[in-house]
């Protein structure tokens, strides 16, 4: 069907299916400056009368979100560290590398992708439990320091880079690591980012596991800090501006993120494109 669609045609579609994603985050924001009453209005303002900017002070100070949102950046920067570390040097082993049992290990990462995550979470409590690690940062980082779908799409652009590559650093005589971190990486630096991208946005809002093996709130991440807010501090039913308020801040960095890296984004999707049609 879009193919059919002329080029003005094609981009007021795009353009009006934008505004429908957008229309949510607009709503919440707009909510976040009108009172109570103005929110529950029927029919509905899509501006409130008189902005109430204060709101988002407000429910700043009716918690310690900046504790929350320090913590969950934290702990999500650390994750995709590590994550970028493991996952690249373990794509490299399973692409560019020859060594015994190698299909075998391959084929337990792919069995690893289809264990739920809930399925390992009792494991993955005893264990954190017999390191003494709960209730900690380390527990919450190292815990997902390694991740099978990281591996898998840092696996899949290695397999797009040309093996030449790598053998010619080899007859120069490089490491293995100066080649992954030389050659590989900065070729596909664009999946790198997608990478680091995902993996923010998932533990930036993780919210089971943080709260199964943390139980002290200077720990709190966004998610948790957020059902706080809403349920212990009395606000759920009766604050609902505040509690846009609080939606809009703590999904700020995320925003902030996704435009840092929107260009490499793109880049990488035209780079997998390209490989696709070549």
């Amino acid at each position: 069907m879009l193919t059919r669609l002329s080029g003005p045609a094609r981009q007021i579609f795009f353009a009006a299916l934008a505004l429908l994603m957008a229309f949510p985050f607009y709503w919440m924001v707009t909510s976040a400056l009108k009172t109570n009453d103005e929110i529950w209005r029927s029919p509905p303002t899509l501006w409130p009368e008189v902005p109430l900017w204060g709101n988002f002070a407000a429910a700043w100070n009716e918690a310690p979100f900046a504790r929350y949102m320090g913590n969950s950046i934290f702990v999500a920067v650390s994750i995709v560290i590590l994550q970028t570390i493991n996952s690249g040097m373990m794509a490299y082993a399973l692409t560019h590398m020859k060594f015994r049992l190698k299909g075998v290990f391959a084929g337990v990462i792919l069995f690893g992708y289809m264990v739920p995550a809930t399925a390992v979470y009792l494991p993955g409590y005893l264990v954190l439990s017999e390191l003494h690690l709960l209730n900690s940062y380390a527990g919450l980082i190292l815990s997902n320091c390694v991740s099978i779908f990281s591996i898998f799409l840092i696996r899949q652009a290695f397999l797009q880079v040309s093996h030449e590559l790598v053998e010619a650093g080899e007859v120069d005589g490089a490491s293995h690591m100066r080649i992954l971190w030389t050659v590989l990486v900065p070729v596909t630096r664009s999946s790198f980012a997608v990478l680091a991208l995902i993996t923010f946005i998932d533990q930036y809002n993780n919210y089971f596991w943080p709260m199964l093996i943390t139980k002290d709130p200077s720990l709190q991440l966004v998610s948790a800090g957020l059902r706080s807010f809403f349920v212990e501090g009395g606000a759920y039913g009766l604050k609902w501006p505040l509690i846009m308020a609080a939606s809009a801040f703590t999904i700020a960095p995320l925003l902030l993120v996704f435009l840092l890296a929107q260009k490499t984004i793109m880049q990488s999707v035209n780079m997998t494109a390209g490989s696709s049609k070549g």
